[in-house]
């Protein structure tokens, strides 16, 4: 269960101050067409003197002002304490998204995410804002209407009791229609955020293929189901405003009929009624009608928040697979970077048939480099991946340093792993910036040997503002091979025990990528080096080699002894090595 009052608490003085604010401007509402009613009745028999006159209009200027002053703070408050709900919320569904493990993220998908962190929040945020402007006012006007139009004239009161209840009745069906639509709609626009997001990102893909018409197809289909979705809940939607006009409009033409029959008849008798009277009754019917179609603007709104609220819940109270909860060694740290994998299998869906990784078992000692080579899918990244949980292993165990990884912290662990994977990711910032995602407190001499390690420097100075160029969203303004380089130096500025490298060398060349396995000899040398390629080249100088398999290991050795004992590493070997090597 998600504890809403949290929202609210912080801010309660706004969530009280705002609704009083907007009862003081009711009760001006209340009492201005009695003032007015006053007026024409005196104005009409010749009772109203130039005093009594100026008494009147003085009192109704004064109520005008206070009605003002209430209105305006009701709305300042309001806005006020929506704002920071809205705020606070946000917060709190962004953070629990940062604890997903990449099976929780997979399972909402990212586009829903954005969206119920953006539209999902706004929704709440404007009921919300409505509720605190409308839960005293509407009741209270409807309310103060009411009892004084009764006390004015009981027997033209039985109108409302006709009219209102056929109306609510009418109102709560048309939301009882729209609600499970407003709920499908949301669902479009994750469609929605799912397909620009996307396209945006693999942009460059999308040209290159020339599959723009493709793309502009598949968004045409998404946009039009969110465009019919939405025309499905408006449909409902729309009947509400000429219901509570039709309603509204009968119900002022009977009090008119029924009313100027008794001033007619009655004019000057015992109970009989003035025109002024009349006239103060009509406005009361008014803002009892009024009322009511508040209140059911606020249900009709309140029918959307409660599908946005409903899947930010869903957020809030899902169950994050990876976490610290059964750590028994919190506070420990890594150490030396010693990596055993004992007995491990892991499926990515619990109900396949075949394992990504079966019953495998490797130890890989500490300070050594070990190169991991195979065919694609045959399980290496996720194998790595293990390591920094960022997945874990659905039976057998991993421990490093001897410890298992789910006894530490997950703060920790991370802290001592440094990994550069298969898709390098930069953000929108200077390089100096992205950089320090390694190591915040590194000097600008630390920076830069990291850069050099990397084979970074040159083409860093090379450019007119160095380290403070900035990079846009995703890195897309430097070259492939560039932003594997800056994502090899971020993770050296870090000096963790254990390095782990997917395939980050594919797109620079030889000589730079032996330049860079140079610097991690030397300048690493403690930390353990787990290097995943496709090249035999990126590899073969390793300590220890790791062939893999559809999710088996078939050999582990030297360079030399892989060639000689190990078919699948001969095989790989000779496929991009030419027949005289």
């Amino acid at each position: 269960m998600i504890n809403w009052f949290k929202y609210v608490k912080p801010y309660l003085l706004y969530f009280i101050v705002g609704p009083l604010c907007m009862i003081i401007e009711v009760i001006g509402e209340v009492l201005m067409p009695k003032f007015l009613a006053v007026v024409i009745n005196g104005a009409k028999s010749g009772s109203l003197t130039v005093g009594g006159s100026i008494n009147t209009c003085l009192l109704m200027i004064l109520t005008a002002v206070m009605m003002m002053v209430g209105g305006v703070g009701g709305a300042y408050f309001g806005a006020k304490a929506s704002v920071n709900f809205a705020a606070d919320l946000r917060h709190d569904v962004f953070t629990k998204v940062q604890k997903f493990s990449f099976s929780n993220i997979d399972k909402f998908s990212t586009g829903s995410l954005v969206t119920r962190l953006t539209n999902d929040v706004t929704q709440l945020q404007n009921f919300v804002n409505m509720l605190l402007r409308m839960c005293l006012r509407s009741p209270g006007m409807l309310i103060g209407a009411i009892i004084m139009a009764v006390t004015m004239r009981p027997d033209l009161s039985i109108v409302l009791l006709v009219t209102i209840p056929l109306m609510l009745a009418s109102i709560l069906f048309i939301i009882s229609k729209g609600f499970p639509r407003f709920a499908k709609m949301q669902t479009k626009i994750d469609a929605v955020n799912n397909t620009v997001q996307e396209n945006l990102t693999n942009v460059r893909v999308v040209k290159s293929f020339v599959r723009e018409k493709h793309e502009t197809e598949k968004f045409f289909t998404v946009n039009r189901d969110l465009k019919e979705s939405g025309m499905s809940a408006v449909k409902v939607m729309i009947f509400m405003g000429p219901v509570m006009t039709v309603f509204m409009n009968i119900t002022t033409l009977s009090v008119l009929w029924f009313g100027a029959n008794i001033v007619l008849g009655e004019a000057g008798t015992i109970g009989g009624m003035e025109i002024g009277d009349l006239s103060a009754f009509i406005t009361y019917v008014t803002q009892i009608l009024s009322s009511l179609m508040m209140v059911t603007m606020m249900l009709m709104t309140s029918s959307r928040a409660l599908a946005s609220a409903k899947r930010i819940k869903e957020v809030l109270v899902e169950g994050v697979d990876l976490d610290d909860t059964n750590a028994t060694h919190p506070e420990k740290r890594v150490e030396n970077g010693k990596v055993e994998f004992k007995n491990i299998s892991y499926r990515y869906y619990k109900n396949s048939e075949d394992p990504v990784l079966d019953d495998l078992s490797l130890t890989i000692e500490a300070g050594t480099t070990v190169g991991i080579i195979g065919s694609t899918g045959c399980g290496k990244t996720t194998l790595v991946s293990m390591i920094p949980r960022l997945y874990d292993v659905d039976a057998g165990e991993v421990l490093i340093d001897g410890v298992n990884v789910k006894d530490y912290s997950l703060y920790n662990l991370r802290e001592g792993v440094g990994m550069v994977l298969q898709k390098n990711v930069l953000f929108s910032g200077t390089i100096e910036e992205n950089l320090r995602w390694g190591d915040e407190s590194a000097t600008d001499e630390e920076l830069r040997a990291a850069a050099e390690y990397a084979q970074a420097h040159g083409f860093v100075t090379s450019f007119k503002d160095g380290y403070d160029t900035v990079l846009e969203q995703g890195g897309v303004n430097v070259s492939g091979g560039q932003k594997q380089r800056l994502c090899i130096a971020r993770a050296l500025l870090k000096k963790p025990k254990i390095l782990i490298l997917d395939d980050s060398t594919s797109a620079v060349d030889t000589a730079t990528e032996a330049m860079i396995r140079k610097a991690f000899r030397e300048e690493l040398s403690d930390s353990t080096k787990i290097i995943i390629a496709q090249r035999i080249s990126s590899v073969q100088d390793c300590d220890m080699i790791v062939v893999m398999n559809e999710g088996k290991i078939t050999g582990v050795g030297t360079h030399d002894a892989l060639l000689k004992d190990c078919a699948e590493y001969g095989e790989i070997y000779y496929s991009q090595m030419d027949k005289e090597e």
